[in-house]
């Protein structure tokens, strides 16, 4: 899931966090948030933030491929392992304004944050706080207080959509996978 870094989402977009350096060269192995390792080798330029929000001066993007489950990443300046390692657990930035137009009926991740989430029947489920893919798809990190839910960002599910909020027709139980009682769990069994 996404780190809660600091940094003006009204510019940028985080897409990724830097993993482990990689090699000897200055190589950076880059997570995307989205799950699609093109989110990140399609920018030249990307900034980078730490969690506490210091943010670093653009860096020019060398080369960019694609890993097993990560992209690695070259950037200008940084030229060793030592160099890549002081920028693990940075989050990774591009400027709105540098990313590709969309057709229409698509949208960002980004922009379906803080928006607010109900049921097809009114209930209210939260709001949308962050995303991150679990591999096999996008899910929603969706907030309401201090209880938290996966929603699977899947059309079966999310019904509708305008600019305040999602509309979600959730399969039976998944509303109930972390409430007070289903996170209880099953008592252990005496042997």
């Amino acid at each position: 899931m996404a780190d809660d870094f600091v940094y003006d989402n009204n510019r940028f977009v985080l897409i990724a966090k830097v993993g482990r350096a990689h090699g000897i060269k200055g190589e950076l192995k880059m997570h995307s948030f989205s799950g699609q390792q093109q989110s990140i080798t399609r920018h030249r330029k990307l900034f980078l933030v730490s969690i506490e929000g210091q943010l670093l001066p653009v860096f020019d993007v060398v080369r960019s491929r694609h890993g097993n489950k990560e992209t690695l990443v070259q950037l200008q300046g940084v030229n060793d392992r030592n160099g890549a390692e002081r920028l693990s657990g940075f989050g990774v930035l591009v400027e709105k304004r540098a990313l590709p137009e969309l057709k229409d009926g698509e949208f960002y991740l980004h922009e379906l944050e803080g928006l607010l989430v109900k049921t097809e029947d009114g209930k209210i489920v939260g709001t949308v706080h962050s995303f991150f893919n679990n591999g096999m798809q996008d899910l929603l990190v969706v907030r309401k207080g201090v209880h938290e839910v996966m929603i699977p960002l899947v059309p079966s599910i999310i019904t509708a959509r305008d600019a305040h909020c999602l509309i979600i027709s959730p399969p039976s139980g998944l509303l109930e996978l972390n409430d007070d009682e289903g996170a209880k769990g099953v008592a252990p069994h005496d042997i």
